[in-house]
């Protein structure tokens, strides 16, 4: 693996208003826990440090729903932290960190989005850790889908149309804080898999498999959205039928595949 966003060359960036820093390790089931901490949150640490002393006052920065882990659905901000993996861990971490970061810095704002499975256009090059949206309409257009037992898990989807709405809000904020980022309604795979029948004119079957990630596998995951829609105003636009027609229709699938 090749990650280096914490010795970036200051020089040729020059002084700079906003980071939005979305590097990280985004594979759940990466387990080297010194690999993950080193570039999730150490090299954030330093790439904080080094954006601010190079006149940033504002840092947005992807956070994740993974820090809740099995904690009880709709998540609140102030409620469970419960991360099932080391990558939950590293942004329950960096979470804590920014907190820090920000009171030791009160000219600087720092947010940070906990996003809620981002999906849409330019997802092809993540391989294996693009949403399962993208995943399942990969499957769909060549044959039956296969989804862990019996798919009825309910995720949180984040159109990323939404993503970059919250992003360019979170940016004008006037106050520090970390929230939320989901659409705030779950659906389960089985809905995702009628919806992508219906939108790529297919007829697609589940095929069920066991779940070797059952341990640590979030099988419930809703956002709250009430407190992103008052510290930063975000108002997600796309629920998940809106967002999936959305995405075929301007980036369709067949030619992303």
């Amino acid at each position: 693996m090749g990650y280096d966003f914490a010795h970036l060359d200051w020089r040729k960036i020059g002084k700079i208003d906003v980071l939005f820093h979305k590097a990280a390790i985004t594979d759940t089931t990466v387990l080297d826990r010194n690999l993950m901490f080193k570039i999730n949150l150490e090299d954030s640490k330093k790439l904080f440090a080094d954006a601010v002393k190079n006149g940033c006052k504002k840092i947005i920065y992807a956070s994740s729903t993974a820090v809740y882990g099995d904690a009880p659905a709709p998540y609140k901000e102030n409620g469970i932290i419960h991360p099932l993996n080391p990558y939950g861990e590293s942004k329950r971490l960096l979470d804590d960190f920014a907190t820090y970061f920000a009171n030791k810095n009160p000219s600087v704002i720092i947010i940070g989005l906990r996003y809620c499975n981002v999906y849409g256009a330019g997802e092809k090059h993540k391989g294996k850790m693009a949403n399962m949206i993208y995943q399942l309409a990969q499957q769909m257009v060549k044959g039956n889908p296969k989804m862990f037992k019996f798919g009825e898990q309910k995720r949180d989807y984040l159109y990323v149309k939404d993503a970059v709405k919250a992003n360019i809000l979170a940016a004008k904020s006037k106050k520090s804080c970390i929230v939320n980022c989901g659409s705030g309604k779950a659906v389960t795979f089985n809905d995702i898999v009628k919806i992508l029948n219906k939108t790529l004119g297919t007829n697609r079957q589940p095929e069920y498999i066991d779940n070797p990630y059952a341990e640590k596998y979030q099988n419930y995951t809703e956002c709250d959205m009430s407190l992103a829609k008052k510290m930063i105003g975000f108002v997600p636009e796309f629920d998940i039928e809106k967002g999936i027609n959305d995405y075929f229709k301007n980036f369709p699938f067949q030619k992303t595949i």
